[in-house]
């Protein structure tokens, strides 16, 4: 065989490993595996905190992760492709983020109450956490209404000045074709003009859905109704106008999420236009 032809059976399935971690990458999906042959070798590219790392593995254990990977995601093995359950918010450490009578919450007097358990806003006027939070898990119940826009937001430097100075996570009515036919970073599950989800999962307005928002260090995770929809490592966001995968970034997000500290106020967005927003059961969890 031409050395060429020995040299490409050994570097292109590489190469091909290597694109696909680097497409990993700049969506922020971190840690990533995948597995491939090349020149009668089985190797492993794995990715974990933007530090690329390849090593030859056993001829059966390839042949076992080929298979299992096969079944469940198609050829790649991600350590982020399957979304864990949602925790039981019952167990040890976990507290309401906000109290029954909203007296460790700042917000304009009379537009978010409290009623049977169940958080609204009669205006569109967030809610916020007086407590920063750094390293936590955030889990909520949220229903929507006919084109509903709302969020939850982390990391809140100013709550005066927020849009800018903060991470969104969205939540958006998306049968409705006002946000159906939005930019994919707008959509229910999405990091606010950032990222996108992978799978629309909202339900329909007037069904309670549940998110599961973990923050830890640089990276946010948001798993929507028992599916991870988004993972966002806040270093690789460093240009104000255009997100790593070449999208635009909305000129009102103008700072760099990579500039921002992982830490901040969480707050809810209230009553956006006409369309209303309830959440219930908000727990959260420092974590280490």
């Amino acid at each position: 065989m031409p050395a060429l032809d020995r040299r490409r059976r050994i570097l292109d399935p590489l190469e091909e490993l290597c694109k696909q971690g680097m497409e990993a990458l700049s969506r922020g999906r971190l840690p990533w595996r995948g597995f491939g042959r090349a020149g009668g070798s089985f190797f492993c590219f794995s990715l974990k905190d933007r530090q690329a790392t390849l090593r030859l593995i056993e001829p059966m254990k390839y042949f076992r992760i080929t298979l299992l990977t096969a079944l469940m995601t198609g050829g790649l093995l991600s350590a982020s492709d399957s979304a864990p359950p949602h925790p039981d918010t019952t167990g040890e450490g976990w507290k309401d983020l906000f109290a029954a009578d909203l007296s460790d919450a700042g917000f304009p007097a009379g537009v978010w109450t409290f009623e049977d358990g169940v958080l609204t806003a009669s205006e569109d006027k967030n809610i916020w956490t007086k407590e920063k939070y750094q390293n936590f898990i955030l889990d909520l119940e949220f229903k929507t209404g006919d084109e509903t826009n709302s969020g939850v937001i982390v990391h809140c430097s100013d709550t005066e000045k927020w849009i800018p100075n903060s991470i969104e996570i969205q939540i958006a009515d998306d049968f409705a074709p006002k946000w159906a036919n939005s930019e994919k970073t707008m959509h229910c599950g999405a990091i606010f003009g950032r990222l996108a989800p992978t799978k629309s999962m909202v339900r329909k307005p007037g069904e309670w859905n549940r998110y599961t928002i973990t923050c830890k260090d640089r990276m946010i995770e948001v798993v929507l109704n028992g599916e991870r929809v988004a993972e966002m490592n806040m270093d690789l966001w460093t240009d104000p106008a255009t997100n790593p995968d070449g999208s635009k970034i909305p000129r009102w997000l103008s700072k760099p999420a990579a500039s921002m500290k992982a830490i901040g106020h969480i707050g809810l967005q209230g009553k956006h236009g006409k369309a209303p927003i309830w959440f219930r059961n908000l727990r959260i969890k420092l974590i280490e």
